[in-house]
């Protein structure tokens, strides 16, 4: 018998997690477009820029004389797409839409944009978000006659705006805004209308561009250069911005909150380090979260050596600080999909060797730091830390470029439940003991803050600091399951 192993997608935060939250948990890059001939082509590429966002689903929008058309499917965005599927997406409008779900969740009737018929007209969105009151609405909307398609918290808002007695969808959807909380940057498409909007906090980013004459709103600025857009601005916290015949009018129907709370993890971890969020580049504020790193937990060692791709750009301000050179002596291999055929005789730590590789000829009798962005369980850490050992490493020193995960997000990065957080019950000395490091060192919360005052605005460190700017009601929470499971097929 072979073992297929099924793994989680994105692989991105930790290879061999056990369970990932179910319902209503979303980190997703969005695209609108307006104004342009080729909408559809834009919106394509927009989201090929956006797909470290989402890699579980894709989809775009668009309208062409009054009408919507839509495709959807699983999958990545150049296999989902091509000129053929392009070619029947007409019109000067469209919205676009890239997923990265949880268990459960991960089904094409998630996929966005989500399209809906309503009195007043056909209505196409892409949220990005998380929606903390999301499952009491669905609720009462359930007991009000309300059937639900999807079990993603976005299909909440389409059924508030189709419920909606306003006059204009524009109005319609101020409406059922009105009714949520939590996080949402999102583009709807109505009619021949662009409108983009971001929640009172800001959790999420949104950036505005043109494109000659177009119109582009999009979840970072990295989809903004490939286009080649002009980035106008960010979309302020509580902002919408309507854009029809070529014309943004902005509109502010939400009370701004005095202090906005735009996710620091975006800038740690989530968005490209070629973005600029909030007018400040990502690659350069992660460089300064390593120096700082470095001055906090300085290491007698011979080399930094990055976890790529989510350390490398904190170990090479760790290394300028420190003084110690910079060795990439763990290859990723960047081509792993979804599901891989394992030898019947398994492999030692077979799922992290398909991910990661050591350089032997660098680490051997060598002192490493390991520079990463989070410790989420710790699992993948244990594995790599025994790899370099294995490759030769002297000693291997962990050096994490954000403070101890304590708390799950609940506004839109995919974090597992507070229990499963190796950090909620365990001190810095206990968890350097689990993953097999001769030392560990977080960055601490006050270094984290302090930097925070090199970028604009307030910021969400609730994952760090158990400060939530929005409580969460438990009963708002939804329930767990397991996503791995091991699949016996026949030799």
């Amino acid at each position: 018998m072979t073992r297929l192993l099924e793994i989680d997608a994105a692989l991105e935060r930790e290879l061999l997690a056990e369970h990932r939250r179910d319902h209503f948990q979303d980190e997703c890059g969005v695209v609108g477009v307006q104004g342009h001939a080729e909408a559809a082509n834009i919106a394509y590429l927009a989201l090929y820029a956006l797909q470290h966002r989402g890699q579980e689903s894709c989809g775009i929008a668009t309208s062409e004389g009054g009408e919507h058309l839509v495709h959807r499917a699983m999958g990545l965005v150049a296999d989902v797409f091509n000129e053929a599927t392009l070619a029947k997406l007409p019109g000067r409008s469209a919205v676009g839409h890239v997923r990265y779900s949880t268990a459960g969740g991960s089904q094409l009737r998630n996929a966005q944009p989500f399209c809906a018929t309503t009195d007043a007209g056909p209505v196409a969105i892409a949220h990005n978000g998380n929606l903390t009151n999301a499952l009491a609405i669905r609720r009462e909307l359930e007991g009000r006659g309300a059937i639900f398609s999807t079990t993603a918290d976005s299909e909440v808002i389409v059924q508030l705006l189709a419920r909606s007695r306003e006059r204009t969808q524009e109005e319609r959807l101020i409406d059922a805004l009105s009714r949520v909380k939590g996080a949402f940057s999102l583009v709807m498409m109505a009619g021949d209308s662009l409108i983009a909007a971001r929640d009172p906090l800001g959790f999420r980013p949104l950036s505005l561009g043109r494109l000659d004459r177009a119109w582009v709103a999009a979840s970072e600025t990295c989809a903004l250069d490939l286009i080649g857009a002009e980035h106008e601005r960010d979309l302020e916290p509580g902002e919408m911005v309507v854009i029809k015949r070529g014309r943004a009018r902005t509109l502010r129907p939400f009370a701004r909150e005095k202090h906005e709370r735009f996710c620091i993890f975006e800038h740690i971890y989530f968005a490209r380090p070629d973005s600029n969020l909030n007018g400040h580049n990502v690659y350069v504020y992660r460089k300064e979260l390593g120096r700082i790193l470095a001055r906090e937990h300085p290491v007698d060692a011979d080399l930094v050596v990055p976890v790529l791709d989510s350390g490398n750009t904190a170990a090479l301000g760790f290394a300028e600080e420190s003084g110690l050179p910079y060795e990439q002596a763990m290859i990723r291999n960047h081509y792993v999909r979804r599901t891989f055929i394992e030898p019947a005789q398994s492999i030692r730590h077979f799922g992290v060797k398909v991910k990661h590789n050591a350089v032997r000829s660098v680490l051997s009798g060598k002192r490493i730091v390991l520079i990463d962005d989070s410790i989420i369980r710790g699992t993948t850490l244990v594995k790599l830390v025994t790899m370099l050992r294995a490759a030769g490493a002297a000693q291997v020193h962990v050096r994490i470029s954000a403070p101890a995960t304590i708390g799950p997000c609940h506004y839109g990065i995919d974090t597992p439940t507070r229990e499963e957080l190796i950090a909620t019950d365990n001190t810095p000395e206990q968890t350097c003991r689990i993953i097999g490091a001769d030392s560990l060192g977080y960055l601490s919360l006050q270094g984290l803050r302090r930097s925070m005052e090199l970028l604009k605005g307030g910021f969400c460190d609730a994952c760090f600091s158990d400060e939530y700017p929005i409580p969460i009601d438990a009963e708002d929470q939804p329930p767990q399951l397991s996503l791995f499971r091991d699949i016996e097929v026949p030799s």
